[in-house]
């Protein structure tokens, strides 16, 4: 009975000992920072993300709680975590929506999205399928005008507006290739008006002078050659050198010709 007795008390003395050790290797909210910077400068975003995790943790209140979570963005976005990138910013922007430093939450939320659809569209319009629309890139599009509305100053408003623009470029580009699919397809009503919606939401790139051609022959072919002269006198008068102007003359695509095989294959089973 005594020797339980001296086990139990020396139980109790280890757990106890055990515990001051615990206490005493718990870092401060400065060391939890500084070790954190540490790891960033040295290109070690796993380490930085842990200890910036713990920081948060512990010192949720802290001095340094806010700007740990400005870090916890970057780190997150170097190890191409895009979608914790998202929502720490939105968190960011939600609850210190007067930080001075607020402005890098908004880009850094942009840029992620950006990438997040530019991932996107790799992914689903290299396979045929036309018709997904590019949600993420108009997402990524809205939150840099965000930030340039609400900080047009910023450092980063520079990049913000390159991004848009190439976001722009982009997103006609695929308008253009729904287009010529819809040609093919021969809905020359559908491709008409995505032309339309190139020429009037996307002025300034130069998809513009394919949507010229492809009203021109969506035109034609739905026997509106009214509107096909005005479509190729806007071609021939802003984009003079378009690989289907030749001599002043306007070259078909061929986009809206019937496949060979297909048409063999009408006619073999009597359906025309």
């Amino acid at each position: 009975m005594k020797a339980r007795w001296l086990l139990l008390v020396a139980l109790v003395l280890l757990s106890a000992c055990s515990g001051k050790n615990t206490q005493t290797q718990e870092l401060s909210e400065q060391q939890y920072y500084q070790e954190a910077q540490k790891a960033l400068d040295n290109n070690n975003f796993l380490v930085a993300i842990d200890r910036l995790r713990q920081l948060e943790a512990r010192y949720p209140f802290g001095i340094y709680a806010e700007q740990a979570q400005l870090e916890m963005m970057y780190a997150q976005y170097k190890m191409s975590d895009l979608a914790s990138v998202l929502a720490i910013s939105e968190r960011f922007i939600r609850l210190h929506p007067l930080h001075p430093q607020v402005d890098y939450a908004y880009y850094l939320r942009g840029v992620a999205t950006y990438e997040m659809g530019f991932a996107f569209m790799d992914r689903y319009f290299n396979d045929g399928n036309m018709e997904r629309d590019p949600t993420p890139l108009r997402d990524a599009f809205q939150h840099f005008n965000e930030l340039l509305l609400r900080y047009p100053d910023s450092q980063y408003a520079a990049d913000a507006r390159a991004r848009m623009v190439y976001i722009k470029q982009r997103l006609a580009t695929h308008e253009i290739s729904v287009a010529q699919y819809q040609m093919k397809r021969h809905s020359f009503i559908a491709a008409a008006n995505r032309a339309s919606h190139v020429i009037t939401s996307y002025p300034r790139t130069p998809a513009v002078a394919d949507a010229l051609a492809l009203q021109v022959e969506a035109y034609r072919q739905l026997q509106l050659f009214e509107e096909a002269d005005k479509a190729l006198a806007l071609l021939k008068l802003n984009f003079p050198n378009h690989v289907q102007l030749r001599d002043g003359r306007f070259i078909d695509s061929g986009l809206a010709e019937v496949d060979r095989r297909s048409l063999l294959s009408v006619i073999t089973f009597g359906l025309l």
